[in-house]
């Protein structure tokens, strides 16, 4: 796991390392503000026995005109039944944070590697029949999720707000991951979420 997140983080610097590199060949001058950006997502992801739901604040900079990176705060409500037997249910909340750099070949598309570490809180309640109490736990678990999605056109820095739509998976399938099922199979994360610039105006259009 340590290996898979050291890997994740030497992809996401060596991604911003080079975008700002090709940056200097550009002659736009911009502040550090004007290339700062906020926004969020709503997260869901659902399989036979499983149901995803949450949320994730962001705030990032704008790297170049096809390049962005930033930091992400989760909330994530997880229900899993059947995890041992039949009719019981784990009941799973899960908060933290991560890294992320987005590449935008096209206005309209785009590819995301994020790396995250989420803190755990489980419940788990058996079936009614077997007569046993509930019973809770905690830790932690850390992910790395790629994928890509579609965005409403984002215009370089500078550009205006848009809303995006992605697939995430988690390759590293950490043990209690938020973003596999009862079985360890990874779940298609979905989330749609907006990009709002802070500072930019409407340059770069």
């Amino acid at each position: 796991m340590k290996k898979t997140i050291t890997v994740a983080l030497l992809m996401i610097v060596s991604g911003a390392l080079f975008a700002q590199e090709k940056e200097k060949d550009e002659k736009e001058e911009r502040t550090f503000k004007e290339n700062l950006f906020t926004g969020g997502s709503v997260t869901v992801g659902f399989s036979n026995n499983t149901f995803i739901i949450g949320g994730s604040p962001v705030l990032g900079y704008s790297l170049t005109n096809w390049a962005d990176a930033g930091l992400v705060f989760n909330y994530t409500y997880t229900s899993y039944r059947d995890v041992y037997v039949y009719d019981d249910r784990l009941r799973q909340k899960v908060y933290g944070g991560g890294a992320f750099v987005r590449l935008y070949p096209v206005r309209f598309l785009f590819a995301q590697a994020q790396v995250e570490h989420n803190f755990i809180r489980q419940k788990y309640i058996p079936d009614p029949t077997s007569g046993a109490g509930n019973s809770t736990a905690k830790g932690d678990v850390s992910s790395f999720l790629v994928g890509g999605g579609y965005t409403s056109g984002r215009w370089g820095r500078g550009g205006g707000p848009f809303y995006y739509l992605s697939v995430m998976f988690d390759i590293a399938k950490g043990l209690n991951s938020p973003y596999t099922d009862a079985y360890g199979r990874i779940i298609p994360i979905v989330r749609g979420g907006f990009q709002i610039p802070l500072f930019q105006g409407s340059g770069g259009r």
